[in-house]
């Protein structure tokens, strides 16, 4: 498994996701997942399936030091007590004494930004996560987060796949030192049907979900979430690393964003997108 560096962090660029994943296939993916190769595990508070998650990884004969585990806290637990609270909670569930990476979720503007990364930093501070980060920020709240940590943060998780330009988020965090993490990366299946993605996955022997993955670990300090509850997929996603897009492939896969190609943006969480020029 590759790793992407990140300020610090040595984050493994491909990560197995477990949103929308239902306890039951949660205990029996990600032992298989992790037997494989995946060392990289993504939750959160709000999946409720957190501990799902810790009891796969503690039976999985994976140890635990070799699983950089990702979780996120809600926005509704932004409020200094309620977030230490629940960060004790999901260490509890997750059955380990730290994560490897914690998120804010989704911004949150009736909490001051300084008391929910003041929280973040306090967590961090206690040893009960190795590193921080943001997830949904646009580039502008991204730099009042950084402006506002003691420690560095790594990451912001954000949709990205090929018909959401994410250029200036990706800038942004380059010059910062941070990564990002991509999800959504199979846009609701819509990169299934597309004759662009298809006619280069035909040409390098591979299928659309190899390509598209490909894809966004090829760029720069790029980390990408697959997620699948078929067995024979985790083998598919995870194969990625023994081959290589031309640039001409990787500039055909950028070309296919569209200005409304973005798919997340619920009411009352989404920030103002950043514009892609």
């Amino acid at each position: 498994m590759h790793d992407v560096k990140a300020n610090g962090a040595s984050i493994p660029t491909l990560g197995f996701g477990t949103f929308r994943m239902p306890g039951k296939d949660v205990l029996r993916i990600v032992p298989h997942a992790l037997k494989l190769g995946f060392r990289h595990i993504d939750t959160a508070q709000i999946y409720g399936n957190e501990a799902e998650v810790g009891e796969a990884i503690a039976g999985s004969g994976i140890a635990r030091n070799d699983v950089f585990l990702t979780t996120k806290v809600w926005v509704d637990k932004y409020r200094h007590d309620a977030f230490i609270a629940s960060v004790d909670e999901s260490l509890k569930k997750l059955k380990t004494d730290h994560v490897d990476l914690l998120l804010l979720h989704w911004p949150n503007n009736a909490v001051p930004l300084a008391e929910q990364v003041g929280a973040l930093n306090e967590v961090h501070k206690a040893g009960k996560v190795r590193h921080i980060g943001v997830s949904n920020f646009s580039t502008a709240l991204m730099a009042e987060a950084i402006a506002l940590s003691d420690a560095p943060l790594v990451t912001n998780q954000v949709e990205y796949h090929p018909y959401l330009n994410q250029a200036p988020v990706l800038n942004a965090a380059r010059q910062a030192g941070m990564s990002i993490t991509g999800y959504y990366a199979m846009a609701d299946g819509a990169v299934f049907t597309d004759a662009t993605l298809k006619d280069i996955a035909a040409r390098n022997g591979r299928s659309v979900a190899q390509i598209v993955l490909r894809w966004m670990v090829q760029q720069e300090g790029v980390i990408a979430l697959s997620k699948t509850v078929g067995e024979a997929r985790v083998a598919e996603n995870l194969a990625i690393f023994d081959f290589a897009l031309s640039a001409e492939d990787m500039a055909a896969i950028h070309a296919l964003a569209v200005p409304n190609g973005r798919i997340v943006s619920p009411n009352g969480l989404a920030p103002v997108w950043d514009k892609a020029a």
